[in-house]
């Protein structure tokens, strides 16, 4: 039930208790000022008296009644008892119909019983007031009681009229308290539905900050595996090679690839504090750098290489350009240092609407279904490669077989660079 309904029936409420005084007060004044109606000592007398039983029965239920909640017997008693006084006042006075009218608004709040029984009320009152109307009680002519049965007639037919009037906007508050409660049901669950979307967007933001660090660190260390862990690895051979060799001239040459080796190194170090891009795209496009870094694994290993270029070449994003050369040089590294190949193929193909490198050597193969190998130097290898292609909506395939050589192939999505 609304506000509004809530204050409606208070109203209603405090109409019932205390309309039946001042309908009773309204009635005695005007049958006091029309005394010719009530010529009589004695019909006075009983008036008077039955003023004085109607608001002793008033003040009766006044206190009785509050402490009583919907229609019951004692209700009944109470209702007929001051339908019988409104009848006898208004047989001596018609004015004390005003009295009788009461039972027209409080029928269905005393009486017990289906609505069929308590219509006998309100219909009881109609007999009360339409005598009344029919110029008072008790009739002297057929002409007056022609009239009264019309009046009765009348009267009961606004009764059923408004009874119905009212019944129809009973339904539609009853409705319309049904529908409010359902949208306060529905707002409270929304409510709790933001408020539990609050709580998740606030953890979905956590493990989106934890999954961005996570991601950032693999990110780090597999650049710092591509960059300074090669070089490191380039230059120990080196090195290695130059004890091993007891000519001066063969040594000074290892020597010069291994500062060679730790300059691109250091240079690549010292870029990847800034943006972690690789060096070689610094003045190159992908292409041109990849046929670089092809060389000079080629120059390093000894190991023939042959670098093929195929479709229009177009201009890279950074990120797609800096994935496909670390899986190129991580793939070549794996080349030298597991594959024993002897020769190695490096194809850059460009597609529409992607980029496909393939890296093909003709070493010793690997089982691909087989667990990996753990050789406890901590490289990212195949999983780093995968790792990067997927960053960039990418895919990454390796196919191989014991002894027949391996064939790495990665296909991202061709990004153009932003001018």
């Amino acid at each position: 039930m609304t506000v509004a309904d809530t204050d409606i029936e208070r109203r209603w409420e405090l109409f019932r208790r205390r309309g039946p005084y001042g309908l009773l007060g309204i009635a005695t004044i005007l049958s006091a000022a029309a005394g010719e109606l009530t010529p009589s000592t004695s019909e006075r007398k009983a008036a008077a008296l039955l003023v004085i039983a109607a608001l002793v029965l008033q003040l009766c239920w006044g206190r009785a009644g509050r402490t009583r909640t919907g229609p019951t017997p004692a209700g009944a008693v109470y209702y007929t008892v001051r339908w019988a006084i409104g009848f006898a006042l208004t047989w001596l006075n018609p004015f004390f119909a005003f009295y009788a009218v009461t039972g027209y608004f409080d029928a269905d709040k005393l009486l017990p019983g289906p609505k069929r029984r308590v219509r006998i009320g309100p219909f009881a009152c109609s007999v009360v007031v339409a005598g009344s109307q029919a110029g008072g009680m008790p009739f002297r002519s057929t002409a007056q009681w022609a009239v009264f049965a019309g009046l009765l007639l009348a009267n009961n037919v606004l009764l059923t009229v408004v009874g119905n009037l009212s019944a129809q906007e009973e339904e539609r508050s009853r409705a319309r308290a049904a529908a409010i409660s359902e949208l306060e049901r529905t707002n409270a669950a929304l409510q709790q539905a933001l408020d539990e979307n609050v709580a998740l967007h606030a953890q979905l933001l956590v493990q989106a900050r934890e999954a961005g660090i996570a991601d950032e660190r693999r990110r780090l260390a597999a650049e710092i595996h591509d960059t300074i862990a090669q070089g490191l690895t380039g230059i120990i051979a080196q090195l290695q090679a130059v004890v091993s060799t007891p000519d001066p001239a063969v040594a000074h040459e290892h020597v010069n690839r291994a500062a060679d080796l730790a300059r691109h190194s250091l240079g690549e170090a010292r870029r990847s504090v800034r943006n972690l891009a690789p060096v070689a795209l610094d003045h190159d496009g992908l292409p041109e750098a990849l046929r670089k870094s092809v060389d000079q694994w080629a120059e390093r290993t000894g190991t023939g290489v042959e670098f093929t270029l195929t479709g229009t070449v177009e201009d890279l994003h950074a990120e797609v350009s800096a994935t496909l050369l670390r899986i190129t040089q991580e793939a070549l590294a794996n080349a030298s240092r597991h594959a024993s190949a002897s020769r190695v193929g490096v194809t850059l193909s460009f597609m529409g609407d992607e980029v496909t490198l393939d890296v093909c050597d003709d070493g010793r193969g690997f089982d691909p279904s087989a667990p990996p190998r753990r050789t406890g130097t901590g490289g990212f290898g195949l999983d780093g490669m995968r790792a990067r292609a997927e960053r960039i909506a990418g895919s990454l395939t390796v196919e191989s077989e014991p002894g027949y050589g391996t064939a790495v192939s990665a296909r991202v999505p061709l990004v153009r660079h932003d001018r």
